[in-house]
């Protein structure tokens, strides 16, 4: 129904409670849908009417649509068990258990047993759960409290509870301002004229039934009030409601003159704006305008798909979108040979791939789904297959009849579609039968069940993730016509949209200034947009040649293309223009006759790409000619499944053999190439942050741990947790009815660790003379299994952990203490030491990537340890100038990079004992060097505030930046600024006592910054997780923060009193930090008395807080992290 038509429902629910038809008016809300009159319902439970109750509830929902659903029927049909019980009618108890409570015993046989039961007790109350339950009075009173309760939370109910505000006698007001207009309209208009009737319209003739006599209808209503006749009639009776045309806005008169033009010629009105604008009211001025009936169908459908809410009516006008206005994308610097065209890999998928996605954040990640129902997570780096899972449903049990019987009799299913969530924490499949499945994924091989959803009756056609109102939604379609959106926490259905007159194809959603929107494509070839607002679509239109289409915008949101091919085989490329609403280029290349469903992408804002005639097609988005054609060697089907990573560099290809080629451009194969000379451990790709959400077992679970059961009515809340398997109160799985901003608050804190029990820490054991020399520099090393620490008197402290049966993998860990390690003669790795203070000197180390040396400093000689025998192999550089930063080159462990003191780098080959280059750029000494194998250069960082990028290949400076100081702070003269590349090799981690900020070399732009509260005093160090999706920050109160490194936002922050024992007269806080390099979630603290400590979450929680909700629709603002990675940490 469109949205003038239920609108309509609400007037004449008005008029028909003005005319006090009061039973009508309760048949019509429970017949239509619209409007759940809470106060009715309310008496007639109140007054125990359960006949009336259940059936005044069908118009909105049955027994199984949902949990919520199901726990009201039952607590209505309990309540009239247990008040038959009470008369003591054990027939009519019997018949309702019969009739009306079997039914749940297949969802929870126990609680059907326990109910059965009480018709053998004398008296129920004897019952232990049911021994408060008082008079049926109390008993109804407190039932009803719950079952408002459950109507609010049921999403079923959303937008159904609160009736519009609208003036008196709205419906009469519309009439009266018809025939208001049908006067102004008479050739001859008569002053008096005489309305005797509504079933035509009004005309001042002599012959005519609605003639003139009454008073002028411009100043006088001409409906009065009406008496109650008996058999009133209808006012649609003789037809559906038509309102009147109107005016529309200018930029869409070309295509509303023409309702059903070609694909080329009426603009389309994809503009946002244009969906959010309502028609003009008609001139009143000029009578002799020729103006269309209201019995024009055609008037009807055009002006109904542009009725939308007041709330986006009023929207302020400098949010709406601003049209495409020429090429103005900066795109000349992107040529042809960007593009991924060499064949790089081929990885054997053993059945035909449908469909398959980059991961957003580690883009050597692939996720596949196949013909057979196998999802697969590729590792380019390594070809690994990481992980694979075949289709299973999970619980067949919470399943429509319909799909039980489908799998029942042929357990397979196609995936029409996977895609991961913006930020890579989740994803979704889509199958050919009934269900979409969302997984959590944890890194590695680690993915994990998170919602199932019986999404739509046939197949699913498509899935995708959006952001209405701020909040993750996952939006389906399928083969039923519908298009429906579900909350990705709780699974619980938000909207649906069944305005197609075909199976729905694909969805595209998206938004523009805060607007939020998807367009839909069905088989028929139509069009539609939709808002967020269950009040039908904003626009229909023909797709080019009737095909079946997939939308897809430009990387940067500005430009929208359509791919599609229709029954005839006929193929089409195009962009749309969004300001005018028309087809803005079609481009040529496409096979005439395709064979299969053409597939295409976008990437870099420039290029568009399909698969199609065996082979990949190129075009520049700007130019209607092909650009080029890629074969991939060979061996592709006639209309491969293609995509790109999503910086480009990559492009995924389904081949004949059931296998997937990958082509990379030259970037591509550096990323590659650097994966492939690391190790790969799976722990160490990227550990996704997620919204904790509580398990979500089916409705009926038997637990009887779970809570207190559902009968107990003096917790009825937690009695629906019993009921479904779930400890969740209500209140944490109610879905955005009330203010967004309160919800957002109760969905989310920022997670505060201040006892010891909130984590587990470890201060590792030290028993030597040096123990309260404050720690200067921290690592793990580069297997795990140890830390090293140097102190400021020079001395070297290595702790490593035992292979036990309390640690298997023999990984650092603070479940278990590990060994204060020196070799059997004793010696100490101490550094030499220069004749100033050994406190007041600049420590730094680097290790090897094998562990098997440390170079390290203290103001005198570099000094050369081995590992195992703590002896010290070579010393070299004596002071001045005194190294104060090392880090061994990523491509020859024989090559150093050292800042001195004196402001200069210094490049060395440890082998012959040769300066190389040196570098100078910086003004004081360097407090920081960074690697970038994939961008081959050395990023510096000194304690003149400034960064310094150097080419690896000449030592040539290539750039440098002065940090931006946050207002109102002040920075030291002299400060460490410390630097640290991400995984992808790209993006920088710049610390500073005043900010953290994130910088994308070589270019030096600064992405992001934080700058924390005054309250926490200087930041002391931080460094990135293993996996680069995590910050961690230590300070000089003591506390540590944990940023999610893609938006550099603070969800946990832990105290020093949760690992310090409390000392008034001691002020201990950490001096550097070190993560772990293959557990994310583990970090040490260098402590000033000469501690160290390694924290964990607790293993129940599994990771540090959860991740801020988004500011805004788009999703998160994730850094683009990629394959790249290297096993040297980042030195400290």
């Amino acid at each position: 129904m469109s949205s003038l038509s239920r609108e309509l429902v609400f007037l004449i629910l008005q008029f028909l409670d003005e005319e006090k038809f009061k039973e009508t008016v309760h048949r019509l809300e429970q017949g239509s849908g619209f409007f759940f009159n809470v106060r009715y319902f309310e008496e007639m439970v109140t007054n125990g009417e359960w006949d009336e109750v259940e059936k005044y509830l069908s118009g909105f929902t049955k027994v199984d649509d949902n949990r919520y659903s199901m726990k009201i029927f039952f607590e209505i049909r309990k309540q009239k068990y247990l008040e038959a019980l009470d008369k003591k009618d054990r027939a009519k108890a019997v018949e309702i258990l019969v009739k009306d409570l079997k039914v749940f015993s297949a969802f929870n046989e126990d609680l059907f047993k326990e109910i059965t039961q009480l018709l053998v007790l004398e008296n129920f109350r004897d019952n232990e759960q049911l021994s408060k339950y008082g008079d049926t009075k109390s008993a109804r009173s407190i039932m009803l409290g719950e079952l408002k309760k459950l109507i609010e939370a049921n999403p079923l109910f959303r937008d159904k509870l609160n009736f519009p505000t609208l003036k008196n006698s709205r419906l009469r007001t519309l009439i009266n301002q018809s025939l208001n207009w049908q006067h102004q309209l008479c050739k001859n208009p008569k002053p008096n004229p005489d309305i005797k009737t509504l079933f035509v319209d009004h005309s001042c003739g002599q012959s005519q039934p609605n003639g003139a006599r009454a008073p002028s209808p411009v100043n006088n209503p001409l409906m009065g009030a009406l008496q109650k006749p008996a058999g009133f009639p209808p006012m649609g009776a003789h037809g559906p409601f038509q309102p009147a045309p109107a005016a529309l806005p200018t930029s869409l008169a070309g295509w509303m003159a023409n309702p059903h033009p070609s694909a080329s010629a009426g603009p389309l009105g994809f503009n946002p704006q244009t969906m959010l604008k309502r028609p003009r009211t008609p001139p009143t001025n000029n009578p002799a305008a020729d103006y269309q009936t209201a019995d024009s169908d055609h008037v009807l459908k055009r002006t109904r798909t542009f009725g939308i809410s007041d709330e986006a009516n009023h929207l302020p006008v400098n949010i709406l979108p601003v049209g495409y206005s020429g090429q103005s994308h900066g795109q000349s610097s992107y040529s042809s040979d960007d593009l991924p065209k060499t064949n790089v890999m081929t990885l054997s998928q053993g059945s035909v791939v449908k469909s398959m996605d980059f991961h957003p954040v580690q883009q050597i990640l692939l996720l596949v789904g196949t013909s057979t129902g196998e999802i697969s997570i590729w590792e380019l780096g390594s070809r690994e297959k990481l992980a694979h899972k075949n289709f299973k449903v999970w619980d067949h049990s919470v399943f429509s009849m319909p799909l039980q019987a489908a799998l029942t009799s042929d357990y397979t299913a196609q995936i029409n579609r996977v895609t991961w969530s913006p930020d890579g924490t989740l994803f979704g499949v889509a199958y050919s039968k009934y269900i979409v499945q969302i997984y959590s994924y944890h890194g590695g091989d680690d993915f994990r069940n998170h919602l199932e959803i019986e999404a739509h009756a046939g197949s699913v056609n498509d899935l995708a993730f959006s952001y209405p109102n701020k909040q993750l939604s996952i939006v389906t379609c399928g083969e039923d016509r519908l298009i429906k959106v579900w909350d990705a926490v709780t699974g619980a259905k938000q909207h649906t949209f069944d305005d197609h007159g075909a199976p729905v194809y694909s969805i595209c959603p998206h938004f523009k200034e805060n607007i939020q929107f998807i367009f839909s494509t069905a088989t028929d070839g139509k069009i539609k947009a939709w808002l967020y607002d269950n009040m039908g679509s904003r626009i229909e239109y023909d797709a080019p040649g009737h095909s079946s289409t997939r939308m897809a915008y430009s990387a940067d949101g500005t430009r929208l293309f359509s791919c599609g091919t229709n029954k005839e085989g006929e193929s089409y490329i195009v962009e749309w223009n969004e300001s005018e609403g028309v087809v803005k280029r079609t481009y040529n290349g496409l096979g005439k006759r395709s064979v299969g469903i053409v597939q295409f992408d976008t990437t870099k804002n420039r290029f568009l790409a399909a698969g199609d005639e065996c082979l990949v097609k190129f075009w520049d988005m700007d130019s209607s000619n092909l650009l080029t054609t890629v074969d991939a060697d060979g061996g592709l089907p006639a209309s491969p499944c293609i995509r790109f990573s999503k910086d480009g560099i990559l492009l995924a290809v389904s081949t004949n053999d059931n296998g997937i080629k990958i082509l990379a451009n030259p970037d591509g194969i550096r990323v590659l190439r650097a994966m492939e000379n690391r190790s790969f451990d799976p722990s160490r790709v990227t550990s996704a942050s997620i919204v904790k959400t509580s398990p979500m077992t089916p409705f009926g679970a038997s637990n009887p741990s779970a809570g207190p059961n559902i009968m107990d009515r003096v917790t009825p809340m937690s009695s629906m947790a019993a009921m479904n398997g779930d400890n969740r109160s209500l209140v944490d799985v109610k879905p955005r009815i009330r203010d967004e901003s309160m919800e957002k608050s109760r969905i989310w804190k920022l997670t505060e660790i201040t006892e010891p029990s909130q984590c587990r820490s470890l201060r590792l054991p030290d028993t030597t003379t040096s123990s309260a020399m404050r720690i200067s520099r921290l690592i793990y090393t580069n297997s795990g299994l140890a830390i090293l620490a140097l102190a400021a008197n020079a001395v070297h402290k290595l702790w490593k952990w035992q292979r036990n049966d309390r640690n298997s993998t023999g990984k650092a860990t603070a479940n278990v203490a590990p060994q204060l390690w020196q070799p059997t003669s004793g010696i100490l790795m101490t550094n030499v030491i220069s004749d100033t203070n050994p406190e007041e000197a600049v420590s730094c180390f680097a290790l090897s990537k094998n562990d098997s040396y440390v170079m390290s400093a203290s103001g005198g000689k570099i000094s050369l340890f081995n590992m195992m025998t703590f002896k010290t192999m070579t010393t070299f550089m004596p002071p001045p100038p005194a190294a104060t930063f090392l880090a061994f080159h990523p491509q020859d462990n024989n090559i150093i990079a050292i800042g001195m003191d004196d402001s200069s780098i210094q490049i060395y080959n440890v082998r012959i004992d040769e300066v190389k280059t040196k570098l100078k750029g910086h003004n004081k000494r360097i407090t920081g060097l960074a690697f970038s194998n994939a961008l081959n250069i050395l990023v510096s960082s000194g304690a003149d505030s400034q960064l310094c990028v150097w080419s690896m290949e000449a030592w040539e400076k290539q750039t440098s930046k002065n940090l931006q100081i946050p207002p109102g702070r002040v920075a030291a003269p002299v400060v460490d600024t410390r630097v640290q590349f991400h995984n992808d090799q790209t993006q920088l981690l710049v610390v500073h006592e005043t900010q953290i900020a994130i910088y994308e070399a070589p270019k030096l732009e600064c992405l992001k910054q934080w700058v924390p509260p005054e309250t926490n005093g200087l930041i002391t160090h931080a460094t990135y997780s293993c996996d680069s999706q995590s910050i961690y920050v230590s300070f000089e109160d003591g506390g540590v923060g944990i940023l999610t490194a893609s938006s550099l936002r603070l969800r946990c922050r832990v105290s020093s009193s949760s690992y310090l024992q409390t000392n008034p007269n001691s002020r201990v806080y950490p001096l550097v930090i070190a993560a772990h390099p293959s557990e994310p979630n583990q970090f040490a603290l260098g402590l000033t008395d000469g501690g160290v400590v390694v924290l964990e979450p607790l293993e129940s929680e599994g990771k540090w807080g959860t991740s801020p909700p988004l500011e805004n629709g788009a999703g998160p603002s994730g850094l683009t992290a990629g394959a790249t990675g290297t096993t040297d940490q980042a030195q400290r």
